[in-house]
C-alpha cells in the first residue's frame, strides 16, 4: 500500500474535514433560520375559509415580527383559550423540526388568522343598517368582505356595542358567515362576561405581509383605506371588556 504525500493529509483525515465542514454548515443554516423564525418572520398555512376572499385554504402566507400591527391589518394570532377547541397535534417528528427551524410554514392547530377591527379602547358597535362603526367611523368593508357571484356577505348579523379593553384586541374574518370570531363570543358568560372574545396582544404573532405561495397567488398586504379615518380612541382602555349591548349568535 502507497503511502500518502509528505504533507498531504490522508482521504480519511480529508473525509472527516468535509464532514465537519458540512455539520458546520448545516448547524449554522439552522442557527440563523431559527433567528430569523423567532424574531423577523415567520410562514403560515391558511387551514380554513374563514379569510376569503382576502386568503384561500392552503395559502402560505408570510408574518413580520416586528414593526408591530394596527388597526385593519391581518394577524395570526395564538389561540387565547377555547377558539378551536380539541386539535390533533403534528406527530411527524420530521415536519415538527422542519417547522420549528422555518423551513417549512407552520401547519399548527393553535395558530388563528383574523383582520383586526378594534384596538384597546376602541368602541366597536353596529349601525342600524347592518355595517361596522369605529369610534363614530363607519367603515367600507367593500373590498375585502367575501363574495360570491357578485353578492357580497352582510358585514354583521348580530348588533352589539362594546369598548375593547386595554390590552387586548377584536378581531374578524373577512368571510363573515364562516368565521366564529370575536363577535360570536361576546355573549359568553362562562367565564367573565365577554372576556373571551377579546385576543391578548401577547397572543399577535405579528401582522401578514405576503401570500408566498401558490405562485399563481402571491400578493401583499396594505391597510384598507376605510381605516385610515378612524379616529384614536378617547380616554384609557378599560380594565375589562364594556359590554354596552351584546346578544347571543354571530
Amino acid at each position: 500500500m502507497r503511502p500518502p504525500e509528505p504533507g498531504r493529509p490522508s482521504v480519511g483525515r480529508r473525509l472527516l474535514s468535509w464532514v465537519t465542514e458540512g455539520v458546520l454548515i448545516l448547524v449554522g443554516a439552522v442557527v440563523i433560520a431559527t433567528l430569523l423564525r423567532s424574531f423577523v418572520g415567520q410562514m403560515f398555512v391558511i387551514p380554513s375559509g374563514s379569510m376569503e376572499n382576502t386568503l384561500q385554504v392552503n395559502d402560505r402566507v408570510l408574518v413580520a415580527k416586528f414593526g408591530g400591527f394596527q388597526r385593519g391589518d391581518v394577524v395570526v394570532f395564538e389561540d387565547p383559550g377555547d377558539w378551536l377547541g380539541a386539535t390533533e397535534p403534528t406527530t411527524n417528528p420530521v415536519k415538527i423540526a422542519l417547522e420549528f427551524v422555518g423551513v417549512l410554514p407552520n401547519s399548527g392547530t393553535e395558530h388563528l388568522i383574523k383582520r383586526v377591527i378594534g384596538m384597546p379602547g376602541d368602541r366597536v358597535r353596529t349601525t342600524d343598517d347592518g355595517r361596522i362603526e369605529v369610534n363614530g367611523a363607519v367603515l367600507d368593508e367593500t373590498p375585502y368582505l367575501y363574495s360570491e357571484n357578485g353578492v357580497q356577505v352582510a358585514a354583521v348579523s348580530v348588533p352589539f356595542e362594546i369598548i375593547v379593553p386595554a390590552d387586548r384586541i377584536f378581531v374578524m374574518g373577512d368571510h363573515r358567515n364562516a368565521s366564529a370570531d370575536s363577535r360570536c363570543r361576546l355573549a359568553d358568560v362562562s367565564r367573565n362576561p365577554g372576556a373571551s372574545a377579546f385576543v391578548p396582544v401577547d397572543n399577535v404573532v405579528g401582522a401578514a405581509v405576503a401570500i408566498v405561495a401558490p405562485l399563481d397567488r402571491l400578493a401583499t398586504f396594505s391597510l384598507p383605506e376605510t381605516f385610515t379615518a378612524v379616529p384614536a380612541a378617547t380616554g384609557e382602555p378599560p380594565a375589562e371588556p364594556e359590554l354596552i349591548h351584546v346578544e347571543p349568535g354571530c
